[in-house]
């Protein structure tokens, strides 16, 4: 199935999108996570927690965090959870150095590894991982079916699938603050700390244009997830999905 956000590309031109993300997370990555933190007032780093305290009961011992950045996710799900293996994929090679760096001062590179992977086709073989995160990337999919699908294969029967992602309010007020922050603030912000004029304006752009809620729900359930269930956070300014295979 064809979505919108997936024509939404940070710099417009032609070529695909997956390119583009890759470039622009490697133009971002020294500023990206003081720009997170800054953007979302920190409240970012609450919905991180409650992502992976969904996964608590479960106990993953072998997990993936997928579109891992510079594995602010991967390292706080390696605290909370302490499985055995975690292994933080992305198509940014410069999030993935800074991530690397972040690991080896927190003392985690035993547990807590890197590989560059497409989401659309991942290497690794059918009942690798217990448990699969997302945190703040599925919106930068090309290709949302086809990760979804990936993910659920690489997952044990049984195994959990959560997502974080931002999304936006569909309430007076919120809404209408919301749509004045992301046209106005969040473009702002990322110009002056990343010194990336499209990253930001493409951020809110990504956003709006994603399937949220029941929509999204729908979606995992029909790329073979069952249980699928969210929860909207901080007045809709963020959504938590949780999914089992």
């Amino acid at each position: 199935m064809d979505y919108p956000q997936e024509h939404i590309k940070p710099y417009g031109k032609g070529g695909k999108k997956s390119e583009q993300v890759e470039e622009m997370f490697d133009n971002i990555a020294p500023a990206y996570d003081k720009l997170n933190h800054t953007l979302s007032m920190g409240i970012d780093r609450c919905w991180r927690r409650k992502a992976i305290n969904a996964l608590r009961p479960f106990r993953p011992r072998r997990m993936m965090d997928v579109a891992t950045g510079t594995g602010d996710f991967a390292i706080l799900a390696c605290r909370m959870l302490q499985p055995d293996t975690l292994i933080g994929t992305d198509i940014s090679e410069g999030m993935m150095s800074v991530g690397r760096e972040k690991v080896k001062q927190a003392h985690l590179s035993d547990k807590i590894s890197f590989a560059r992977e497409d989401c659309t086709s991942l290497s690794f073989a059918d009942d690798s991982f217990d448990a699969i995160t997302v945190a703040f990337g599925i919106r930068n999919f090309e290709g949302l079916d086809k990760g979804l699908s990936e993910m659920c294969r690489v997952l044990v029967s049984g195994g959990h699938l959560v997502i974080l992602e931002l999304s936006t309010p569909d309430r007076f007020p919120m809404k209408q603050l919301f749509t004045l922050y992301s046209k106005l603030i969040i473009p702002l912000l990322g110009k002056c700390i990343s010194k990336d004029n499209s990253a930001y304006t493409y951020l809110p752009q990504s956003i709006r244009a994603f399937p949220q809620g029941e929509v999204m729900q729908e979606v995992i359930r029909r790329a073979g997830f069952s249980e699928v269930r969210f929860k909207r956070l901080t007045f809709g300014i963020c959504t938590l999905y949780i999914a089992k295979k």
